[in-house]
């Protein structure tokens, strides 16, 4: 599979936007458009599927003009209803629970939120960029622990025990279970062992591939 993603930027920061453009070329992807504003993220984007040819991924900051509010995360909700076969990625300063909860409301594949200010290493962005792309998950954990925090499940989330939430936390950061065994330092059958815990628990029928049981939880979480 060729790894090159199709990359439209929207991020008012003239700096900012050539940097991530620069950034992703760099490594080999296509920046197909850098917008400034969100109706330009939306005319663009629904331009390029017209003409046949849409991008992989959207990269988006959430506040853009001319408020400088919610701007960008309402033009990615809409993006993720008009084209739900297009990954979203949006980019803010701090966690904001009522942003992140829409934007992952209804279906979970494709979507990512990121912290700009814990964003430390460009492989792992550039990695998240990807997996987005590819209909995964890129969720920091800031805004993972603030949405099982406010979870209104919490009668079923209060059957785990602090491991499988640990597990459930950096499942729903896209990590697959390898990943989540070297950082908990156990080994992946371990890890296993919870995951088939959790979604018993969660009354949840484990399918195949590490994406969909991770989209299934945020899914379930957030209804």
């Amino acid at each position: 599979m060729d790894d090159r993603v199709r990359v439209v930027i929207a991020e008012d920061s003239v700096l900012l936007r050539e940097g991530l453009t620069r950034l992703l070329t760099d490594r080999g992807h296509d920046v197909v458009a850098g917008v400034g504003d969100a109706d330009a993220l939306l005319r663009t984007v629904d331009a390029l599927v017209a003409d046949g040819a849409p991008p992989d991924v959207v990269v988006a900051d959430v506040r853009m003009p001319p408020t400088h509010t919610d701007e960008g995360v309402r033009a990615a909700v809409k993006l993720r209803a008009d084209h739900p076969g297009i990954g979203v990625l949006v980019l803010s300063q701090y966690v904001e629970e009522r942003y992140a909860t829409e934007l992952l409301a209804g279906s979970s594949r494709g979507v990512g939120y990121l912290l700009k200010d814990r964003v430390a290493d460009v492989r792992d962005f550039v990695d998240a960029v990807v997996r987005v792309a590819r209909g995964g998950t890129a969720l920091d954990p800031e805004v993972v622990a603030q949405l099982l925090g406010r979870s209104r499940r919490q009668d079923v989330l209060a059957a785990l025990t602090p491991r499988e939430r640990e597990v459930l936390g950096l499942m729903a950061e896209g990590r697959t279970n390898s990943a989540v065994a070297r950082q908990l330092v156990v080994s992946d059958g371990a890890v296993e062992k919870h995951v088939s815990n959790i979604f018993l628990k969660l009354g949840l029928s484990p399918s195949d591939g590490d994406h969909r049981r991770v989209l299934a939880v945020l899914t379930y979480l957030n209804t």
